[in-house]
């Protein structure tokens, strides 16, 4: 009998069933669990009492949205080719919560990645692929993705696809304005609006396609929102069932209109704006923006504003207002059990962190997170900080991490993503 036992525990070790194994008496004992435990200085990261944070990997490329799989495989799109690839794979093989199995694939660079029904979604800044996952997570073929859109407008300005995907068989793709306002001359004093913008015919907004047809173009899309200059962080809000955005708001105002706005306001104006979307909305952009000390939509300069004149109301206001020039560039309803309650439904943002906010300090560089309530969100906060790694950031090239992605593990547990330095950070939730 001892000797069945004995065999029956190799046979489960050799399966991978760690939690069984053989004692010395050949009797069966449960093995203690791999725990995972935040560094000792919590990835050099600020967070809330409880909370604790471990570097997954680190200086693997310049890392901008994640995703996870069902298994805890991590997938990363590189903004840029790291040893000729885009898309890194990180795999925890002895569940202390650090990659040990690193691989790569895809020939392309870019920011979105998302999986949803068994595809694993990637997207350069003119396609947008997918890669079928077997029941292991694993990706199927990676030397042949599926091209599932193609032709997207890249003007080399806001020209990253980012991607989020909703329960109905719909992808949705972020297509940049390549312009700061539409001027007739951009970025160039009091240079004034083109009317209509043309910008927006095939940028600027949102735009749905199917999720499995190949090869598709503008013309097999639909304009699902429009007047949005950049967004690079969106996502699916599950518990409402619409769409989320964090649009990147416009620049220099004092630096084209200067007798119009000074350099304070320059710094302070136009919020970054989180947008709840239907079919057809419109935000506004270029035309007016989001004044978050008037609580007012604006007319822009480049169409005859001032300061002080009030944007149309056919525009749709935001749901919540954050301060200038952060840039949003990730954003997470999180749906897990880990956290505290609170932070059920609610939602996580990576601000990448500002350039422009001469003369004050840059801002941003952090994870905030907005709770809500009934669909409602309540008071922004900031959940993780110190991605800087210095407290006053004058020069972007100051700030050692710059957060740039966001995913859900399956535990529950919160990934980011920073561009600059390549790290991956895992935050969890131990209650101590």
């Amino acid at each position: 009998m001892k000797k069945n036992v004995s065999v029956f525990t190799l046979f489960l070790a050799m399966a991978g069933l760690s939690g069984i194994t053989a004692n010395a008496s050949d009797s069966l004992t449960l093995a203690k669990p791999v725990v995972v435990v935040a560094d000792a200085d919590n990835a050099g990261l600020k967070l809330p009492a409880g909370f604790g944070a471990l570097k997954v990997a680190d200086g693997i490329g310049r890392a901008r949205h994640i995703a996870v799989t069902a298994q805890g495989d991590v997938y990363v799109k590189l903004m840029r080719l790291a040893d000729g690839k885009g898309i890194v794979r990180l795999r925890d093989t002895n569940g202390d919560g650090k990659a040990e199995d690193i691989s790569s694939m895809g020939n392309y660079g870019g920011t979105g990645i998302a999986i949803k029904n068994g595809y694993l979604y990637a997207s350069s800044d003119e396609e947008v692929f997918r890669y079928k996952l077997d029941a292991k997570g694993e990706v199927v073929s990676p030397l042949q993705p599926e091209k599932i859109i193609i032709g997207l407008i890249n003007r080399r300005q806001h020209e990253s696809k980012s991607i989020t995907l909703d329960n109905n068989g719909n992808i949705y793709v972020n297509i940049g304005a390549y312009s700061n306002s539409c001027q007739e001359r951009d970025r160039q004093p009091g240079s004034l609006g083109r009317m209509p913008c043309p910008i927006l015919d095939s940028a600027g907004g949102i735009w749905q396609f199917k999720a499995d047809k190949l090869n598709q173009t503008y013309g097999d899309g639909i304009r699902y929102a429009t007047g949005l200059r950049n967004v690079v962080g969106l996502d699916w809000n599950n518990q409402m069932n619409q769409l989320f955005v964090m649009q990147h708001g416009r620049d220099d105002l004092h630096n084209l209109f200067p007798s119009l706005y000074t350099q304070q306001q320059n710094a302070d104006l136009p919020a970054e704006t989180m947008y709840a979307l239907k079919k057809g909305d419109n935000a506004g952009w270029p035309y007016a923006y989001y004044d978050p000390f008037k609580n007012k939509k604006m007319l822009a300069p480049e169409y005859g504003g001032d300061g002080i004149k009030e944007g149309s109301q056919e525009y749709i206001d935001p749901v919540v207002a954050f301060p200038a020039h952060m840039a949003p560039n990730a954003m997470l309803f999180y749906t897990g059990s880990m956290f505290p309650a609170k932070y059920k439904n609610g939602a996580f943002i990576a601000f990448h962190g500002s350039w422009n906010r001469a003369p004050l300090p840059q801002e941003g560089y952090y994870v905030a997170f907005v709770p809500f309530e009934n669909g409602k969100p309540g008071k922004w906060e900031i959940f993780a900080n110190g991605f800087a790694g210095i407290e006053v950031v004058t020069g972007t090239r100051g700030a050692q991490h710059r957060p740039s992605g966001l995913a859900e593990g399956p535990d529950g547990s919160l990934y980011v993503a920073d561009d600059a330095k390549g790290t991956i950070y895992r935050i969890v939730y131990t209650g101590k």
